[in-house]
């Protein structure tokens, strides 16, 4: 069996181009401020050790089809579960992102031109991992002219031409002041759910989420709504970073009233001491509450809880 270090993201190997921690989160607007000593993660926090042979396997196969995957990428504590069921949830586009948002993990810097062949070579992995549900999300490429729309259609049409069958679920940025051109892409290569994640609330954006807009991801999810009715969009908040109840509440009821189908909440945990903190941990009640809201208003599926993140089990959300 080969060594396991062979096979880690080829990222965290190129600090020099691929920018995290200090670097990265030098010219946001909000300063990060390191908290010592953190806060002490509860009993409810706990995630599987990324080893055994399944996740070497996995792993093998996104170096061997020059792929990534933001379970990598952006450190999730839930890789060695879902690496071990086989499962990984694709980052296309590349592996740097244009933004610095300091709750991420992904890095940052000037990206590369897409790779015309990897709608090809994602195809070819989702085939050799025999999945029959794939979630597509990538990095925020500004650069581009439609934001690499056009890519996540790509995509979905090498993925459907190999089997028709595969559900798929695409993970999308906000495509900024874009939007329109990005939505001309889709018409005729449609996923099965189309997901963007609002992350956090309104309060909070110019420091979570610098370079976003609470109102712009709102429209982006109606707009595709309105426009493909009959695929299921979903959203996703990660909890922790000093919102209140309230405000969750209310932006969950945002969400539905832009026609949002699916719901994801979980706990944001903190990737290292230079990204933002953890506020708070919410308890397994609280998330079973908030759960309790969203359906209440209308939502068709809500997961919520500590370790629950946007993919995490997201064929079972769907079956559901």
């Amino acid at each position: 069996m080969s060594d396991f270090s062979e096979h880690q993201a080829p990222s965290r190997s190129t600090p020099e181009t691929h920018l995290r921690n200090r670097d990265k989160l030098s010219r946001i607007p909000i300063k990060v401020e390191t908290t010592t000593p953190l806060l002490r993660k509860p009993d409810w926090i706990r995630s599987q050790l990324p080893t055994g042979s399944k996740v070497t396997a996995v792993k093998s196969i996104l170096r061997k089809h020059q792929l990534h995957s933001v379970c990598e990428e952006a450190a999730c504590p839930n890789l060695g579960e879902c690496f071990n069921r086989s499962t990984a949830t694709f980052m296309i586009l590349g592996d740097l992102c244009t933004r610095r948002c300091p709750f991420c993990d992904v890095a940052h810097g000037r990206p590369q031109p897409p790779d015309t062949k990897e709608p090809e070579k994602l195809a070819a992995a989702v085939n050799a991992l025999q999945l029959r549900h794939v979630v597509i999300t990538s990095v925020n490429r500004d650069d581009l002219r439609d934001a690499g729309a056009q890519h996540f259609a790509d995509c979905i049409k090498q993925i459907r031409k190999q089997d028709t069958k595969t559900r798929i679920e695409i993970l999308v940025p906000d495509f900024r002041k874009r939007v329109e051109v990005a939505m001309q892409c889709f018409e005729n290569n449609l996923p099965d759910i189309f997901n963007h994640n609002l992350e956090t609330v309104p309060r909070l954006y110019l420091q979570c989420r610098p370079g976003a807009d609470y109102q712009q991801s709102l429209e982006l999810l109606k707009i595709f709504k309105t426009r493909y009715p009959d695929v299921l969009s979903k959203s996703g908040l990660m909890l922790g970073l000093g919102e209140t109840i309230e405000e969750v509440e209310t932006v969950i009821s945002d969400l539905k009233q832009h026609h949002c189908d699916m719901l994801t909440l979980g706990q944001y945990l903190q990737p290292s001491h230079h990204h933002l903190a953890v506020k708070h941990y919410l308890s397994p009640e609280e998330f079973d509450q908030l759960a309790d809201f969203a359906k209440r208003i209308g939502f068709k599926y809500v997961a919520s809880g500590p370790m629950v993140r946007s993919s995490y089990f997201a064929e079972h959300q769907l079956q559901k």
